[in-house]
């Protein structure tokens, strides 16, 4: 079996449920590395977002990025490829958003754009602390979201949905999913992520891959969520988590171990042995 690169989803895969990495996770990773394998992280946030102790594991040099919108070579700083929303349709989906009691940011030039009366009362919009304290130090605050958008007049990375109300997020996944410009995908019980239509993992897995000269077959990926879909079923092998959605499991090659039972090493160690 020759695997050559391994993506990671953070988030309910390879991050416990404290938002850690666990030594039993960053021992098989570093064998991987030592046997010339990628470890690329493949997530919903930006470059920002991805804690330090995991960009700075030695030969961890790729990123996927905000759900495929940007693929990085954090060495070289180069941009491999953007897949991202244009000003004006980010500007219409975030009026749409304001129209509903629900948190909302776009992610501009790596970063999320945030209001204070949504960093302020981020608990009522179903945000455990842990993930409380991981959006408060990945945004940005502004004072109008909208404004902001329109005085930018930027590309716009993903935008992310916050609400603690299911049927709501329903209610809102059915009405965004008309827009055949974009996709919308969920990693948390509580959010909904929206991106350009080209924007997924699956296809910044194939457009690295494709970067380094390597075959989709050569590819492994691990995810939990609906935005880690694509990846699972363009990867070579695609293992999904213990605590995975069930349909993610049913598409996937093999189920692992949860994220809290160092899911990510098990598998690692059942193929590369």
């Amino acid at each position: 079996m020759d695997i050559r690169l391994i993506a990671l989803d953070l988030d309910g895969t390879l991050l416990d449920n404290e938002k850690q990495l666990s030594a039993g996770n960053l021992a098989a990773l570093t064998h991987c590395i030592q046997r010339g394998i990628e470890i690329v992280p493949a997530t919903g946030r930006p470059a920002s977002g991805i804690p330090e102790f995991v960009r700075n594991i030695p030969g961890v040099r790729y990123g996927i990025l905000t759900n495929g919108a940007r693929v990085e070579d954090f060495q070289n700083r180069i941009v491999i490829s953007e897949q991202l929303i244009d000003w004006k349709l980010a500007y219409e989906i975030l009026s749409l958003l304001s129209q509903y009691p629900v948190a909302y940011d776009p992610y501009i030039d790596g970063r999320g754009k945030m209001e204070a009366r949504f960093r302020n009362h981020l608990a009522q919009y179903g945000l455990p602390p842990v993930m409380r304290q991981l959006v408060l130090s990945t945004r940005d605050e502004v004072e109008d979201e909208l404004k902001y958008v329109k005085e930018k007049k930027g590309r716009i990375e993903k935008i992310n949905v916050f609400t603690a109300d299911p049927q709501l997020r329903i209610e809102l996944w059915k009405r965004l999913k008309q827009y055949s410009e974009l996709i919308v995908t969920s990693s948390l019980d509580y959010n909904l992520e929206i991106n350009a239509a080209s924007a997924t993992k699956g296809e910044g897995l194939a457009r690295l891959a494709e970067y380094l000269g390597l075959s989709l077959s050569q590819t492994m990926a691990f995810g939990d969520g609906s935005n880690d879909a694509s990846m699972i079923q363009q990867a070579g092998i695609g293992v999904a988590m213990a605590n995975a959605m069930e349909i993610l499991k049913e598409q996937a090659d093999y189920v692992t171990l949860s994220n809290d039972k160092d899911g990510v090493a098990a598998a690692i160690w059942h193929f590369l042995k």
